[in-house]
């Protein structure tokens, strides 16, 4: 093997020795994978003679590890029908999706309700300013990033269904213990505890997930977890209505009664996953189910889909711990640094709008109640939008411009809301505000598009681990862009949002290039080789485990 261009390995006859290839998809799943619409990087190439490209289409040359868990269910030769398939996937909606949701809502019910707690007067009693409640947030994020990387190499040794129901028991004990805060000591103690639980459990989600779904049904998935975010957001306004409503009881503020009842839960919720999340797709016992969720029919069709989309899947086992040079790997691959800086800046635009909803509305003259009431309409249309933009990115195979339509979709509005005059026009500048924090988050679409362009399983996981931790320091960014000093109209704030968002712009349009062109770089180079050359290059399987996506037959998505 020699190294041609940008870094790119390519390949002569003598590389490896050629074997047959298997020929067990059914015609339907053949066509499928063989006609993808769209200009996405990864779209197959068949032409008379060659050897078909693609990650999608290197399943035979790449046959699982021998300790892989699906191993007893693979099998190169089997056929099944879309129908089956769509069964089988609906089934994996129902009990793994379903679930999956619902420990996201406790993690954002216990992310969010401080946001809540402040239309109670919170800053108040414990003698907080909004700075105090700035640097709360910071330190959060700072804790959150801290015990990113650590929760990932805790995942990949002791597996999916210990580390995430005990991460969730952790940020629940925490945050019902937020209750008994009387400082600002206490304050910054459990803002920094919840951010330490945290850490780490959204990309180990997204990496469970993708273990038993195929590429391009994985954004519409992640977009319905961070739908359950806004579920999780408008249930939270309306139990903290209620909730907070208990001011008084037992001498408690209400915000005790919300931080207590909504740990609680959230520690319930735990301890029910502990009992129900499965080990892999072909080990879903629990002691909630002595039954496994999919017939052995069903396992066949699980195991051979997603190693045919992904076969990368089978070369890694779910509890393969990750060593320094998968992270060296994963940091030194120029296709991610775009996706990585686009992780720090694309999120900042909406994020200070977003986190200042509750407290804006009742600087402007909103009871309590209406404040907590007033967050709902928001969270509703970024469900609705987030929705159909990940089903639009799925079905058209494409994802730069359905990033730039949520970055143009904000521009606008912060542009309007800094026009605003000072003083009155309190609907006006709650629409604006509402349609800003609505806006089509592509947040799954990225994290998804980050898993497609990343070859090995190891670096998928460390990929999705530094983007989050990244998105995170945009995150403690944003925080420190409304100022005291700036309120309650933060005209300087907005500015600078302004700013950020038409840099995110240009970072996601240099990004679609860039990739075109490593994509352009490596048809070049595949063009050279002779048929008997890529057959034998494509079954060089050692090379294509050192090699990942630099792969001359893998096509960067974009």
């Amino acid at each position: 093997m020699t190294v041609d261009i940008e870094g790119v390995p390519t390949a002569n006859a003598s590389t490896a020795p050629s074997r047959p290839r298997h020929e067990g998809r059914s015609p339907s799943l053949e066509s499928i994978a063989s006609n993808k619409a769209g200009n996405i990087g990864s779209t197959s190439s068949h032409d008379e003679g060659s050897v078909l490209i693609g990650r999608e289409n290197l399943s035979s040359a790449l046959p699982p590890d021998d300790a892989y868990e699906g191993r007893h269910r693979w099998d190169p030769d089997a056929k099944w029908t879309e129908a089956e398939e769509r069964r089988v996937v609906r089934k994996t909606d129902l009990v793994l999706l379903s679930w999956l949701c619902v420990m996201f809502f406790g993690l954002q019910l216990d992310r969010g309700n401080l946001s809540n707690a402040t239309a109670d007067g919170i800053l108040a009693d414990l003698g907080l300013t909004t700075d105090d409640y700035n640097n709360g947030t910071t330190i959060q994020l700072v804790a959150f990033l801290a015990a990113e990387f650590p929760v990932q190499l805790l995942t990949k040794r002791y597996g999916f269904r210990r580390v995430l129901p005990t991460l969730m028991s952790l940020w629940g004990i925490v945050s019902l213990f937020q209750a008994f805060m009387t400082n600002r000591t206490g304050f910054y103690v459990t803002r920094a505890l919840i951010g330490a639980a945290e850490g780490g459990f959204i990309p180990s989600t997204i990496l469970f997930a993708s273990y038993f779904y195929k590429s391009r049904e994985l954004s519409v998935r992640l977009a319905w977890f961070w739908s359950t975010l806004n579920v999780a957001r408008v249930i939270s306004a309306l139990l903290a209505a209620g909730i907070l409503e208990m001011r008084g009881i037992a001498g408690r503020p209400g915000w005790f009664w919300l931080f207590a009842l909504e740990g609680l839960l959230t520690v319930v919720l735990a301890i029910v996953s502990f009992l129900y999340l499965p080990a892999s797709p072909t080990d879903t016992r629990s002691p909630l189910f002595r039954r496994p969720w999919y017939t052995e029919r069903e396992e066949t069709i699980m195991v051979n889909r997603i190693l045919r989309d992904d076969p990368a899947k089978g070369r890694t086992l779910l509890k393969e711990p990750a060593t320094w040079a998968d992270v060296k790997a994963t940091w030194c691959d120029p296709s991610l640094w775009g996706l990585f800086f686009i992780g720090l800046v694309a999120y900042i635009p909406a994020s200070p709008v977003q986190a200042y909803l509750t407290l804006t509305l009742k600087r402007l003259g909103f009871s309590r109640f209406d404040s907590n009431m007033l967050t709902i309409p928001s969270a509703v249309l970024q469900i609705v939008t987030m929705l159909a933009l990940a089903w639009s990115s799925d079905r058209t195979n494409e994802r730069t411009f359905h990033c730039v339509f949520g970055e143009l979709w904000i521009l606008p509005l912060l542009a309007a809301l800094l026009g605003l005059p000072d003083g009155g026009r309190e609907w006006s500048r709650f629409a604006l505000v509402t349609l800003v924090s609505g806006y089509p988050y592509f947040h799954p679409i990225v994290s998804s598009w980050i898993s497609e362009n990343t070859f090995d399983v190891k670096k998928r996981a460390i990929a999705a681990a530094t983007y989050n931790v990244i998105v995170q320091v945009g995150s403690l960014i944003s925080s420190q862009i409304y100022r005291s000093y700036d309120g309650p109209y933060y005209k300087q704030g907005n500015t600078v949002l302004i700013s950020i968002c038409a840099l995110s712009l240009v970072a996601f349009v240099v990004q679609r290039q860039w990739l075109v062109y490593l994509n352009s770089q490596k048809e070049r180079a595949w063009r050279e080789l002779s048929p008997e050359e890529r057959e034998a290059y494509q079954n060089d399987v050692p090379a294509r485990q050192a090699d990942g996506n630099r792969r001359l037959d893998f096509r960067f998505a974009y």
